[in-house]
């Protein structure tokens, strides 16, 4: 049923591609899988990924970037999409954004980053590093969601405002909602900022090692 199910949203694909319409102007909607449908092992929820052609982001990319680290992590997390480091190792969070999340969950929270997981809303690069269309990011959010069911972390992490929002569906400006513990059923979401964006504003550092006092206290509270 599964392959049935992938063959018949590829040929709605093609058929649409044969009439002029680009995969980004089908409806979010009609594209999105049910998470419950997906694998419940994260080796064979990659190998769909990795095969997956279902909006534009998969025709320029170089490696799908499915995510990494403790299949069994308490704390998880989860950025915007891959950058040009990524998109060419594969590998979420490796270029310099990627040693600064680093250095933030070694030096703040003091474990190794292996023990923790980290994912991104899409799983292919974004022309230019650009923010994902709310149809790319919709039509990839449901691989997403089954990571954290799979993966099952107490605390999740979202890194940035496009993370929040397509873990929250809220718009709410990243410098209004984080730091603040949000409860999401079965994990506790804590928003904040992007290391990119703490690159490119080194002030608001000190904000962000406040929102990771926060998630320790939470981990801490966990034991």
């Amino acid at each position: 049923m599964k392959n049935l199910h992938n063959a018949l949203l590829l040929k709605q694909l093609y058929l649409l591609k044969a009439a002029g319409q680009r995969y980004t102007d089908i409806t979010p909607s009609d594209l999105q899988e049910d998470p419950a449908d997906l694998p419940d092992d994260l080796e064979a929820l990659r190998k769909i990924v990795e095969g997956c052609h279902l909006c534009d982001l998969s025709k320029n990319r170089h490696k799908v970037v499915f995510g990494e680290g403790n299949p069994h992590a308490e704390l998880m997390f989860v950025g915007e999409g891959p950058g040009a480091t990524e998109d060419s190792t594969g590998r979420p969070f490796v270029g310099r954004a990627g040693e600064l999340l680093t250095k933030m969950i070694e030096r703040v929270l003091l474990i190794p980053r292996s023990q923790v997981y980290i994912a991104n809303v899409v799983k292919c690069r974004p022309p230019g590093n650009r923010v994902p269309t709310p149809t790319e990011a919709l039509t990839c959010r449901p691989y997403l969601l089954k990571q954290i069911e799979i993966v099952s972390p107490r605390i999740v992490v979202s890194l940035g405002s496009t993370a929040y929002r397509y873990l929250t569906n809220d718009d709410s400006p990243i410098g209004r909602v984080r730091g603040h513990p949000i409860a999401m059923g079965r994990y506790t979401l804590v928003p904040t900022f992007h290391p990119s964006y703490l690159l490119r504003n080194p002030s608001a550092k000190k904000e962000a090692y406040h929102d990771l006092l926060t998630v320790k206290s939470l981990m801490e509270a966990h034991k």
